[in-house]
């Protein structure tokens, strides 16, 4: 199993570990973090311990251990402040979903988008992924731009219908997405090379997605991650909880809400 481990310029990305349960814990008993994922409401501990730790195991011990969850540290002081996924989205690991999920006290720093673009980076230069994807509410425009800043493109809006709608679900979900050959195109064959650097804050954004009505509240990738089935994880740019990806087949699965795994 490979244990790989991404820096950025503030960030240290390690894989989840049993030993985070209580990080996880407390980040998702925040009611701000949870507003806008799974019912809206903060995860049980119970929940997260027994349900969506290891989910997020179990989604991390396949593929070899190439894909799955990384728990986020300042590399300053190794301070945790949330998690970031790149999840398998088929048997092969070809495609892969990207989410987030943060502490409060680190949102408006830009580390969702920094860690998203060390991901996408290691994705198409390390990992072996073809295609990655990211999903969000369409009123959710914070989370929305870090897909764009991170260098994903908007693709379409699609409507979901859940048991338990938060506001502004009746715009729909949206969904950004970003190949191999999109990111070499974007940052050169020479970054994509075997021995380029792994990991680190990599320029280039997409142009803006078309707009979409509604209030804008923040976060939002729907998606069940493991503490809380449906609805994202993360927090946006300016400090809305914003986390991305939502699979409706899996949030249907676990409509509790317990988090979002990415599997929103």
């Amino acid at each position: 199993m490979r244990q790989t481990t991404l820096e950025t310029e503030r960030l240290v990305l390690r894989r989840l570990t049993p030993a985070d349960e209580e990080q996880l814990v407390a980040l998702d008993s925040d009611p701000e973090v949870m507003r806008f994922l799974g019912d809206g409401r903060p995860a049980p501990p119970e929940t997260v311990r027994g349900e969506s730790l290891p989910r997020m195991l179990r989604a991390s011990a396949t593929h070899d251990g190439r894909l799955g969850y990384w728990a986020a540290e300042e590399g300053a002081d190794g301070r945790f402040v949330g998690w970031f996924e790149l999840r398998a989205a088929d048997h092969a690991g070809r495609e892969a979903e990207l989410g987030y999920r943060l502490c409060r006290s680190v949102w408006g720093r830009g580390y969702a988008t920094e860690g998203a673009r060390a991901l996408l980076r290691a994705a198409f230069t390390r990992l072996g992924v073809e295609h990655v994807f990211a999903e969000t509410m369409a009123v959710n425009h914070r989370s929305r731009r870090v897909m764009e800043k991170a260098g994903l493109r908007y693709v379409l809006t699609f409507h979901v219908e859940w048991p338990e709608p938060i506001a502004g679900a009746e715009h729909g979900e949206v969904r950004y997405a970003l190949s191999r050959e999109e990111w070499e195109a974007a940052h050169g064959r020479e970054a994509a090379r075997p021995g380029g650097r792994p990991a680190g804050p990599a320029p280039g954004s997409a142009g803006p997605a078309p707009g979409t009505a509604g209030p804008a509240p923040g976060p939002v990738s729907r998606t069940p991650a493991p503490a809380s089935p449906g609805r994202g994880d993360g927090a946006g740019e300016d400090g809305v909880p914003s986390a991305w990806t939502r699979n409706a087949g899996a949030a249907q699965t676990e409509l509790r809400g317990a988090g979002a795994d990415r599997f929103r």
